[in-house]
């Protein structure tokens, strides 16, 4: 809470501000009503309403005219909004060690990992998954929140008492400039596949958008690249900070010299200093080899000891990624977030390597985004599972069936292993039903979320809750048969 001269030292009057939001609809009495160019409306259109509801205040970037309230007019409100933002919340950032990590795929993964080496206790989580720091637990709206959202978070973990924020940094959030403010202790890159060009416009927008990580990371800190990625010299290139690499060259700074892959843990061993570090990890799969491995190497940089790191190893636990369901019965279902082309490949490919039978996916693709991914997740996913329920997935204002279709409309005539159903629960059930001996149901796209985004409502929706209910369905019938 704040004096709003203590914000604007030449604003007319001074009320108190109790919180800023940039939408008018979420305004409080004392709260700064800050007027964003969003994507697709003109928030200035919506100060009336902002003050009948409770304003205090309202930060222009327009003529507005006269109010009842004090206004403030600044030459461009959204980049205006995180440098206001942190000076309201007084500087949560530079409180707190940032470690940012950006990347196509593992973006969640490596900051959970990161977050439960260091310890819940003193490292806070922003991302997919939410926000949380020791017992603390809350929603997230977006995988990197909006700057009023952001500081907020960040600064409920410094009053918590943590010394480290691991966020996700999207490229969404340094296009939008949400992020323009904040200088990284230590960031972290996954990998780089084509994904997101409806914002962008291009690949290489979309790749200098996550390469802003690491030019915002202090000269004196450090960024640590997957070394066999194809995008690693471009992304070392743009690094301000000192690089370390993951990989399997024996030139990295940690490198992955051998693994095992098994139904239920993996076994790695790792080199970091000429020394081997050997791991038993419960997550599973090759990206989770290098997952591990980067959040590996970023803590092992923080100065977290090598054998506080390896008690740690077993609570590694990512909510929807690779999360098996109870089946009581021969047959397997798996929740992940997986929803790019490269994502499902490597998922898809990994769980036939399990003694498993058929693989029948269910999934989606949002809508008002990227459209042209869509026909190469088609693509990925008949040419590498047995059987694919097409289904909806945020369709938002678009149509769920041109969703679906635009998804199946280069696959080969050859392929018949696919249909569309698009009611999603109606999906979920019919691929759990289908289910047989050893069996492989995996639904994907959403992992642990609770909501889907439907024209103009969002409703609760969980794919674990769907799946866990078709399995019982399945089991009661099974009981009656």
């Amino acid at each position: 809470m704040k004096l709003l001269k203590e914000l604007y030292p030449n604003a007319s009057s001074n009320p108190i501000i109790k919180g800023i939001k940039i939408n008018s609809k979420e305004i409080g009495a004392g709260d700064l009503f800050v007027c964003t160019m969003g994507v697709t409306r003109d928030r200035h259109d919506f100060i009336d309403e902002a003050i009948e509801n409770g304003a205090s205040a309202i930060v222009v970037s327009k003529e507005v005219g006269e109010k009842k309230v004090p206004i403030i007019k600044v030459s461009d409100t959204n980049k205006e909004l995180p440098y206001l933002c942190q000076k309201f919340y007084d500087y949560p950032d530079q409180k707190l060690k940032m470690i940012g990590v950006t990347g196509t795929d593992g973006k969640t993964s490596v900051t959970t990992i990161i977050q439960t080496l260091i310890g819940k206790d003193i490292c806070g989580y922003i991302g997919t998954n939410g926000r949380s720091c020791g017992s603390f637990q809350g929603d997230n709206p977006n995988t990197t929140p909006d700057s009023q959202n952001l500081y907020l978070y960040l600064s409920e973990f410094a009053d918590y008492g943590c010394q480290y924020a691991a966020m996700e940094a999207s490229s969404e959030a340094f296009f939008r400039g949400r992020l323009q403010a904040m200088e990284y202790d230590l960031s972290c890159y996954t990998n780089v596949t084509s994904e997101h060009l409806n914002i962008h416009g291009t690949f290489d927008n979309y790749l200098q958008s996550k390469l802003m990580l690491f030019r915002q990371t202090k000269k004196d800190g450090y960024c640590i690249l997957n070394y066999d990625d194809p995008y690693y010299n471009q992304a070392k290139e743009a690094c301000n900070g000192k690089v370390l690499t993951y990989g399997r060259d024996s030139s990295c700074d940690l490198q992955i010299a051998d693994y095992t892959i098994y139904p239920t843990h993996t076994d790695i061993v790792f080199i970091y200093q000429n020394k081997e570090i050997k791991i038993d990890s419960p997550l599973l799969g090759d990206f989770n080899v290098y997952n591990l491995a980067c959040g590996l190497l970023a803590t092992l940089t923080l100065g977290i000891s090598i054998d506080t790191i390896l008690e740690r190893i077993p609570s590694i636990k990512v909510s929807g990624r690779l999360e098996m369901l109870p089946t009581n019965s021969n047959y397997f279902v798996m929740v992940d977030y997986a929803h790019t082309p490269n994502g499902i490949a490597n998922l898809l490919r990994f769980v036939h390597t399990l003694d498993i039978n058929r693989s029948i996916v269910v999934i989606g693709q949002a809508g008002e985004r990227d459209p042209y991914k869509r026909p190469k997740v088609g693509n990925v996913v008949v040419e590498n599972a047995s059987y694919a329920i097409f289904t909806y997935e945020d369709p938002r204002s678009e149509d769920p069936m041109k969703i679906c279709e635009d998804i199946i409309s280069e696959l080969k005539e050859s392929h018949n292993n696919y249909e569309i159903v698009i009611d999603r629960k109606e999906a979920i059930q019919k691929a759990v039903l289908m289910a047989e001996e050893k069996d492989m149901v995996l639904i994907l796209g959403k992992g642990n979320e609770t909501y889907e985004k439907l024209k103009n409502e969002t409703i609760y929706f969980n794919d674990i809750e769907e799946a866990n209910k078709a399995i019982a369905q399945k089991e009661q019938q099974q009981n009656l048969e």
